[in-house]
């Protein structure tokens, strides 16, 4: 056992273990890197999105009219979605179709519905 540190009252019972906890901490940006992406499932609209297009491909047209939101909010919200690169796009003549592009993205939402309904993993 020994003291924190000199501006500390604390005693650190565990230090091989504190050690082994803290090289196996991300640095700082890659903990600000995953707050950002976490910020990305924090918007409802992008949740429905992601939602919707996990098993098929869909137009703008297609998203705003099941979301009951305008195309160019589902326009702007792919933009944040595109900078993890979690959709794809293939245009087919002038129409712009949208799916998943990560399972992990599909993995994170199932996760967090099961953590929220209290259905153990």
């Amino acid at each position: 056992m020994k003291p924190c540190d000199v501006n500390c009252n604390c005693t650190i019972f565990h230090q091989d273990v504190l050690n082994d906890v803290e090289s196996n901490l991300y640095n700082d940006q890659e903990f600000s890197d995953l707050v950002n992406l976490f910020k990305i499932f924090s918007d409802m609209t992008r949740i429905k999105i992601l939602e919707a297009i996990k098993d098929h491909e869909l137009c703008v047209c297609d998203l705003a009219y099941l979301l009951g939101v305008s195309k160019s909010a589902i326009s702007h919200q792919m933009k944040y979605l595109k900078t993890y690169q979690l959709v794809n796009s293939t245009k087919k003549g002038k129409m712009v179709y949208y799916r998943l592009n990560d399972e992990n993205a599909k993995e994170i939402i199932t996760h967090g519905y099961k953590i929220m309904k209290g259905i153990h993993l």
